[in-house]
């Protein structure tokens, strides 16, 4: 046997190697209906003011601490969905469904699709980012590609959305990296907000989905009605009007001042609280559990 075909064998073998080794990495199949994994990190029923643990700056703040939950009967917000920036950790069913080239065979797209929301394809096939002009929406525009037997995403192109739902906001110029990790039947998403509008560090929150076949992931018609807001009135609250405010502080021995912000993330800002004769048994476990 010549040394040349032993080198073309040599070569043909490591080619066929790398091949499955890019393959195996991309084995994982993300399709199937979820239901939330609920934890006490994850309910997402907060109370107005509390925007501990989000690195809101001040522009953030002061466009959170402005808002007046009677906003929601307005029409334009009674129907709208969530949102790419949340609705990962948003209370609802989730379905995953993919797009495949009849001729390559290859996964191009996956189609996840959340209750109370709008579709959100994910692309896999290498296209372009759209311009910055182009138009944003609720789920924005995503590609995405393999780490390993992860799938990391790019999301551009989102309208202003929540990050929790008692004001707290991503701006439009949010982009939004996303990973999918499936161990068995649970899928673990990380959500990393990055907004240089609203936030001062990137926001980094995780939230688990169990395989549930079969589980329904029914339409949500909405049509919105008049709720009784005055016509071309929006609920809100000056600068130190928002009496929740002082109701949260003294809930959870808050010091004065914002009650969010970067600082608010770490385990060292749990040494400045203040327990005093508000808290009940049942803050402090609230508490204990917040991630503080």
């Amino acid at each position: 046997m010549s040394m040349k075909f032993r080198n073309a064998q040599a070569a043909m073998g490591l080619l066929a190697i790398v091949a499955c080794a890019r393959t195996a990495s991309a084995q994982v199949d993300f399709t199937g209906e979820y239901t939330p994994v609920r934890a006490m990190d994850s309910t997402e029923n907060p109370w107005v003011g509390d925007f501990v643990g989000l690195p809101l700056n001040a522009d953030g703040l002061a466009r959170a601490e402005s808002w007046d939950a009677s906003i929601l009967s307005l029409p334009e917000y009674q129907c709208r969905p969530h949102g790419w920036s949340y609705i990962n950790r948003g209370p609802t069913q989730l379905r995953i469904s993919k797009e495949v080239d009849p001729f390559s065979r290859e996964v191009v797209a996956y189609q996840p699709e959340w209750h109370q929301s709008t579709n959100m394809p994910v692309y896999l096939d290498g296209r372009d980012t759209p311009p910055e002009e182009a138009n944003h929406t609720w789920g924005g525009f995503s590609t995405a590609v393999w780490e390993g037997d992860m799938l990391r995403i790019s999301t551009t192109q989102l309208k202003e959305d929540y990050i929790r739902r008692n004001g707290a906001m991503a701006s439009d110029q949010a982009k939004v990296t996303t990973f999918w990790i499936r161990r068995g039947d649970i899928l673990t998403i990380i959500n990393i907000v990055h907004d240089p509008v609203y936030l001062a560090e990137p926001l980094v929150r995780s939230a688990e989905y169990r395989l549930t076949l079969n589980s329904q992931v029914p339409a949500h018609p909405c049509t919105s009605a008049y709720e009784g807001l005055e016509k071309g009135q929006v609920p809100h609250y000056l600068p130190g009007e928002n009496q929740f405010l002082k109701d949260l502080r003294r809930r959870y021995g808050l010091p004065d001042g914002p009650t969010g912000g970067a600082a608010t993330m770490y385990p060292e800002f749990k040494k400045t609280l203040q327990p005093g004769s508000g808290w009940s048994k049942g803050d402090k476990k609230a508490l204990s559990g917040s991630g503080f």
